[in-house]
Formats: C-alpha cells, sequence, structure tokens
C-alpha cells in the first residue's frame, strides 16, 4: 500500500510515486463512476521540490483534486462541483483523506454523496439488494 503521508518535498522519487500511484487511482475512480470517456481528464503537476504538486480529475461536473496540501488535517483530497472543464473554482471545497485513494468504492461514494455526479456500479447494486 502507498504511504500518502510520506512528503513528496525534495524528494523526486516519492514525488514520481505519489503523482503515478495517485493518477492511477484517479483513472479508477472514474471507473467506478462510470464517467463517460472524454467527459474527463486526469492530469499532474508536480510543481517545484518543496511541495508534492496536485494530480487533477476534472469532469465536465466533478472536479477532484489530490495533493499533500492538508496533511496536518489528514485531508488531501478536495472535491467541488463545477460547470464544465474550463471551470477551476466550481462549487464549496470538501475535503477527504489521502488514505481514501486506497479504498476507490468508499472515495466513490463520497465524491456522489458530495457532488451528486457518478453513479452505482449496477452489479454492486445488484448485490446490494439481494
Amino acid at each position: 500500500m502507498f504511504d500518502w503521508t510520506r512528503s513528496c518535498a525534495y524528494d523526486e522519487q516519492q514525488k514520481r510515486r505519489f503523482h503515478t500511484t495517485a493518477r492511477s487511482r484517479l483513472k479508477k475512480l472514474a471507473a467506478e463512476l462510470a464517467l463517460p470517456p472524454g467527459s474527463y481528464d486526469v492530469r499532474s503537476n508536480k510543481a517545484g521540490v518543496a511541495v508534492s504538486g496536485e494530480v487533477t480529475l476534472h469532469h465536465t461536473a466533478v472536479y477532484i483534486q489530490v495533493g499533500q496540501f492538508g496533511m496536518s488535517s489528514g485531508h488531501g483530497i478536495l472535491i467541488r462541483t463545477c460547470k464544465g472543464r474550463k471551470n477551476y473554482t466550481g462549487g464549496a471545497n470538501h475535503f477527504v483523506a489521502l488514505s481514501m485513494l486506497d479504498d476507490i468504492p468508499a472515495l466513490a461514494a463520497a465524491v456522489r454523496a458530495i457532488t451528486g455526479v457518478g453513479r452505482a456500479d449496477a452489479d454492486s447494486a445488484d448485490r446490494r439488494a439481494a
């Protein structure tokens, strides 16, 4: 399991792993939310040597950004609504723990609860109903 709390500051290898892993998890999140291909992009900004930078999933209606910007609070995933992929300010900011990247179904549930975007996997819903 990835150590989301290990600082990326002044550690190029950790920053590379952080961005690679976060990009992979955000792509899994998009699949879990059943976001249509082409309705979102996943991008990475490594920023300077003293910070983690951020990895962003930007959908037409939701903006999710991962970074080590809330480490003292344990938060590092920003979730908010937006109006299109040119909208970078969007709705109210909501934060959840970076560790939620290790539980994509739970993160998807949080995104749905906060934004109303995405749908639960039909197979998962069928299993819960049974």
